[in-house]
């Protein structure tokens, strides 16, 4: 048995002016045949799952093409194009196939197409016709459109947020693929969009609602004939017509039965809309509130510079107020690659004054003017080998270097946006983040599993950025309508 191993996999911020083009995904973000497996089989990735799902089952998975960067604005018609013309002339070329395995995001959102997902399965759906299974994981991000579950099989997705069960959810999908190939199952999709977003501050699965929603899902899920149910949290910053939470069910040969299950589960969630918002805290009253703690160190969640929703990562929000307020057991990572090379010139040990942070359109804050000592300097690579936010092992911060200020914070500058998943992106580059009071994470959920270990207490900050808590703040254009909080007669 063969099954293609191919995938597009982006989060994409409709609000953010940076375009993920060719040069973007040619400079690393493209990987080809055997290139896949060195790139991902020992990680806790979807592909590093699909790997072991295949191996498991004694399959053949076969790797063509996976391309991925992160978040940033619509992927270019140029570099949608490409990619997924070159990854369907793969497909094409190399069959038959028994089945496919995808590995899609869910949010993607191209020039020349809203609904990008939808628009790469039906693709290959095209070339495979209908009846070959076609298995895809999605993030727990998607915005699931009908016209996307139309083209697949079996559709998983990530059910933790942070994301660690990626490789799990992949090997699971693998094997119902491989059933539905030998005839052993019948998959039976459907999908409930509900007419809600949620607020990005409220999609930890470690807290509620989320905890109790997920229960319900797994109920649900134990009944005879139930092959998966899945709460998806959808992703807030894409303006598309598919915005929004849904809820998935798979049974074994009866929709009927598939139908009252997603159903159910839909109703669990509309009964905890109201708890699915919030309100977020000021950077002024987060440093109130990290004084509070006696000792350790306290993790401020930067959501408006979110890197993992398609923040720059260069916000100096809470730097600055961090100096203003004489708060110096502080460290924060700012993408900012000619600060960055500036004081790899300098060298270690050098003195230099620099205006660090915020040097893009979308940037939120003002570059701030530091005086400091160049601690050190690295290549910016660095490795994660446990599970965390997606399962990634190989990081690429690019030139990268370490700078104590005089004013007390410690910035690592780096030249590639990294999202904060990992305390080793802290830790490779020699810096402890348990020796500072306030650590700065650039993300709301994805940073939790990678430094809750180090963190006595996580306050999400509602800073401004093209990731901000407050939907309120955005100009939606083509979002559905009704749409539960901007509307409140929404359902």
């Amino acid at each position: 048995m063969r099954l293609a191993l191919l995938g597009l996999y982006h989060e994409t911020n409709t609000f953010s002016p940076v375009r993920a083009d060719r040069a973007l995904f040619t400079a690393g973000g493209v990987w080809r045949g055997t290139e896949i497996v060195e790139a991902y089989a020992t990680s806790s990735t979807t592909n590093g799952g699909f790997l072991v799902g295949g191996a498991e089952q004694g399959v053949d998975v076969v790797p063509l093409m996976f391309a991925f960067v992160t978040p940033t604005g619509p992927i270019t018609a140029d570099a949608f194009d490409w990619l997924v013309g070159e990854m369907i002339e793969m497909l094409r070329d190399q069959g038959p196939w028994d089945g496919v395995l995808l590995n899609l995001h869910g949010a993607a959102v191209a020039e020349n197409h809203a609904d990008a997902d939808a628009e790469i399965a039906a693709r290959v759906r095209a070339v495979v016709g209908p009846d070959v299974p076609v298995g895809v994981v999605l993030d727990m991000h998607a915005n699931l459109s009908q016209r996307l579950l139309d083209a697949l099989t079996v559709t998983l997705v990530y059910q933790t947020n942070p994301h660690v069960d990626a490789k799990q959810q992949a090997i699971r999908c693998t094997e119902l693929v491989v059933q539905t190939v030998r005839g052993e199952i019948r998959p039976e999709q459907v999908m409930v969009a509900l007419p809600l977003v949620s607020n990005i501050a409220c999609q930890d699965t470690s807290e509620e609602p989320m905890v109790s929603l997920l229960a319900k899902a797994r109920e649900v899920a134990a009944r005879p004939g139930v092959l998966s149910t899945s709460v998806i949290e959808g992703f807030p910053y894409a303006d598309v017509p598919q915005l929004g939470m849904s809820c998935l069910a798979i049974h074994d040969g009866d929709r009927a039965e598939a139908q009252r299950a997603a159903d159910e589960l839909a109703a669990a969630v509309w009964e905890q809309r109201r708890e699915l918002e919030t309100t977020g805290i000021s950077v002024d009253d987060a440093l109130d509130l990290a004084a509070l703690e006696p000792d350790g160190t306290v993790v401020l969640l930067d959501a408006g510079d979110n890197i993992g929703g398609g923040s720059p990562g260069d916000s100096t929000v809470i730097l600055e107020a961090a100096i203003r307020r004489g708060r110096r057991s502080l460290l924060v990572v700012l993408c900012d690659p000619k600060s960055a090379q500036q004081c790899i010139d300098a060298g270690v040990g050098s003195t230099v004054s620099l205006a660090v942070g915020a040097w893009q359109s979308h940037s939120a804050g003002s570059p701030v003017p530091v005086d400091g000592t160049v601690r050190a300097v690295s290549d910016g690579r660095f490795e994660e080998p446990t599970p965390t936010h997606g399962g990634f092992r190989f990081f690429d911060m690019g030139p990268t270097a370490v700078l104590e200020t005089t004013a007390g914070p410690t910035v690592i500058l780096c030249s590639t946006a990294v999202m904060s998943t990992s305390a080793q992106q802290l830790l490779s580059v020699g810096v402890d983040p348990s020796d500072y009071r306030l650590v700065v994470a650039k993300g709301v959920n994805s940073p939790r599993a990678g430094y809750a270990p180090i963190a006595v207490r996580m306050l999400v900050v509602d800073t401004d950025g093209v990731t901000a808590m407050g939907l309120d703040r955005f100009a939606y254009q083509h979002r559905r309508r009704p749409l539960y909080p901007f509307e409140s007669s929404a359902g």
